[in-house]
């Protein structure tokens, strides 16, 4: 997408988006390659613990069978399809087999918890799910909650060659919506951001900027984080297969410095994309590695610490970029064509025209909103059957993305969120979520959830209950509770800190004043 010949200005200048007339993604990460170069290394499958180089061919065949299948049960154009897998080959296959026959792939996390998989299941009307066998019994046991669900399918569970290796993809184009990616949550329940097929290539001015130019010579990319993220799913799964270029597929249970460097040694890994959570982790660990060409970063701010322990211990500048799941990748550092600024998340990326704007809509050199124009083929289509909350995501022309900031010179510098979402290890997490699940416990009055900075995580998860009469606090209770959103939710969004309380702040129409909780917490820190 960037010509790696011309500066940073130049291709900022001169950068325009074209598609053909039939345009899918499937094809574009998959066949494109299998059909000129079949034995071409698409997948390093470490997730057995040993090496297994998987061949484009292989995937193509793998999501041809899988698509045929969908065809069989009768799943149609524009229906939704589960992904409920970790990385893995058939993962991979299954998002491509769903966008080959022109349906729409929504990618799951194996984290999420009863609440959080019926909430998107219910939501998407999803008539069918990829998953694994851990995920077919969950998802087995949330069957009559399901109404819409027809079909859980185990891909590893498959007779070989019952289908075809043969697939006519469907003649999509580049505003055929192709993916559904539920967002955090941060007012009310999640919302589904609605992306068309262009997504995919909207993404990778960006991944090949924080990459300093991808595709270089013996490139390998992996990344930790889950492929059900739009960071791991479109900042790294499908841009590697895109461009050709390896991705290792591996198991993170539990993610360390020894694991890290295991797999960047079995994977023949050049390039990662490391949420800032798990580059502290390294930091704590005395992590040092040699080899690597590049580090991206995004998520949340890095910080200039964590910048400077990147040169001593990776060798390498840490390009951090920005975005989020409804207009991904829109800002970028590159080395290899400016130097960065510390502390500042990068500069807008080719394609991509983010600025700063006011309360009317224009761009100012004040704090402002960060905010992405119109036009650019990363931006989601719409909210999933929520045309109101499409709407006043938008001022005008511009997407706000709820972040604050201010422009310096070229770069933009993130300030905080206008709203209360919780950055917590890479993740956002919505409070209102949290604090509806915890509200369904048998001894919980009232409850109010922020985000308390923390030095390794960013943010935890901090709860401020009130109990209903009969019940009193104890560590049994807050084990309970604890417990309670790890399985109802997702274990990366249960309160890692819980205070017992008689009351909370409110506003005069009884919501709570989260901004008040937030100034208590951090009062918390500085007295400690």
């Amino acid at each position: 997408m960037l010509d790696q010949s011309k500066t940073y200005e130049e291709m900022r200048k001169d950068f325009q988006w074209k598609f053909p007339d039939h345009y899918n993604m499937g094809w574009d990460v998959c066949d494109k390659w299998a059909d000129v170069e079949p034995d071409r290394t698409a997948v390093i499958d470490l997730t057995s613990g040993e090496r297994n180089d998987v061949p484009f061919l292989v995937l193509k065949n793998k999501s041809n069978q899988l698509a045929n299948l969908l065809v069989s049960l009768d799943i149609k154009p524009t229906d939704r399809v589960g992904v409920f897998r970790t990385q893995s080959v058939w993962t991979a296959a299954s998002h491509i087999a769903v966008w080959k026959m022109g349906a729409i792939s929504m990618p799951l996390f194996k984290l999420f918890g009863e609440e959080a998989l019926l909430s998107r299941l219910n939501d998407s009307a999803a008539k069918a799910i990829f998953t694994d066998i851990d995920g077919a019994v969950v998802l087995e046991a949330l069957r009559d909650k399901l109404p819409k669900l027809e079909h859980i399918i185990v891909p590893e569970l498959l007779a070989e060659n019952v289908q075809s290796n043969d697939f006519e993809i469907q003649k999509t184009n580049a505003e055929t919506p192709g993916l559904l990616i539920y967002t955090s949550g941060t007012t009310g329940a999640p919302k589904g951001a609605l992306h068309a097929h262009r997504v995919l290539r909207g993404h990778l001015p960006g991944i090949e900027m924080c990459h300093n130019l991808l595709p270089q010579e013996n490139d390998v990319l992996w990344t930790p984080a889950d492929w059900a993220w739009i960071g791991g799913l479109m900042n790294v799964l499908m841009p590697a297969l895109y461009h050709g270029v390896p991705i290792v597929a591996s198991k993170v249970d539990k993610f360390n410095s020894e694991l890290c460097r295991d797999v960047i040694e079995k994977g023949n890994v050049k390039n990662i994309f490391f949420p800032p959570t798990a580059l502290r982790m390294l930091k704590a660990e005395d992590f040092k590695i040699s080899g690597l060409r590049t580090v991206a970063c995004g998520g949340e701010p890095l910080g200039e610490e964590m910048q400077r322990w990147g040169h001593e211990a990776l060798g390498l500048t840490i390009n951090e970029f920005y975005g989020q799941t409804e207009c991904n990748m829109v800002l970028s550092s590159c080395e290899n064509w400016f130097e960065p600024k510390l502390g500042a998340i990068g500069k807008p990326v080719p394609g991509h025209e983010v600025e700063i704007i006011d309360e009317d809509g224009k761009p100012t050199d004040q704090e402002g909103d960060i905010a992405i124009k119109r036009g650019t083929a990363v931006m989601m289509l719409e909210y999933w059957k929520n045309p109101k909350a499409t709407q006043e995501k938008f001022r005008g022309d511009w997407l706000l993305t709820g972040d604050r900031g201010i422009r310096e010179g070229e770069f933009i510098r993130f300030i905080g969120r206008d709203d209360d979402v919780i950055s917590s290890s890479g993740y956002r997490i919505g409070p209102a979520e949290i604090e509806d699940c915890l509200l369904k416990h048998e001894a919980i009055a009232s409850v109010g959830v922020i985000g308390k900075p923390d030095k390794t995580r960013t943010e935890i998860v901090k709860a401020y209950v009130i109990l209903l009469d009969g019940y009193e606090p104890s560590e049994e209770l807050m084990a309970s509770l604890k417990q309670h959103v790890k399985t109802k939710l997702a274990a990366y969004e249960y309160p890692r800190e819980i205070e017992f309380v008689d009351s909370l702040p409110m506003t005069v129409t009884g919501k709570i004043i989260r901004k008040e909780l937030k100034l208590r917490a951090t009062a918390e820190l500085e007295s400690a």
